[in-house]
């Protein structure tokens, strides 16, 4: 489990976009594994195996999401509340505040846009980009042939690359700006300047 948690997760995650329902797929699927161990064959890795039995849970949750569909909106942080969320929490002791809180925002819009990518390209995307999954890995586990699995990861980065060029494009607007306050002074101080000439 250890070995595969971190890959297994993500592809799950990939399929139903909330952390909370790909654990639940997640260990589902062990579950599924334990009991069905006996029928692993070995034609394929057993990295493949556990690949298919979590996609196929993640598919199944996210049908049934669909025909349960229920919306009940949470606050994300209520007053009183201990409990402390992944981004409070700096992934290395010896990095700076201000580079963990930048990682982060970087780490949650990267996460937001593939979130956005149509199922069957973010499924590709996780496997083959963040999991360095082999095409003929990614289309064992998804059932696919490799040239579909080519294709889909292609049509990803391109989705993801125009939707980050577009949040860079607004971003850009507005860097280095020169408005309000700081204008304010240095007009001062050059019109004080032109007196003194």
């Amino acid at each position: 489990m250890r070995r595969y948690n971190g890959r297994l997760f993500r592809v799950a995650r990939a399929i139903l976009r909330d952390d909370g329902a790909a654990e639940d797929a997640l260990q589902d699927a062990y579950l599924d594994a334990y009991r069905h161990a006996g029928e692993f064959g070995g034609r394929a890795p057993l990295s493949t195996w556990l690949t298919r039995i979590v996609i196929n849970h993640s598919l199944m949750r996210l049908r049934k999401q669909k025909r349960d569909r229920v919306v009940i909106p949470f606050a994300a942080w209520r007053a009183g509340d201990d409990q402390t969320t992944e981004i409070d929490v700096a992934d290395e002791k010896t990095e700076p505040p201000s580079n963990a809180a930048l990682r982060g925002e970087i780490r949650r819009i990267l996460e937001q846009r593939i979130d956005e990518l149509p199922v069957a390209f973010r499924t590709v995307f996780i496997m083959r980009d963040v999991e360095d999954m082999t095409v003929q890995e990614t289309a064992e586990s998804l059932g696919i042939p490799p040239a579909t699995v080519r294709t889909r990861l292609f049509r990803a980065r391109a989705l993801l690359r125009q939707a980050l060029e577009r949040d860079m494009d607004v971003a850009a607007v507005n860097v280095f700006g020169f408005a309000g306050e700081r204008c304010d002074r240095i007009v001062a101080l050059t019109l004080e300047r032109v007196r003194e000439i």
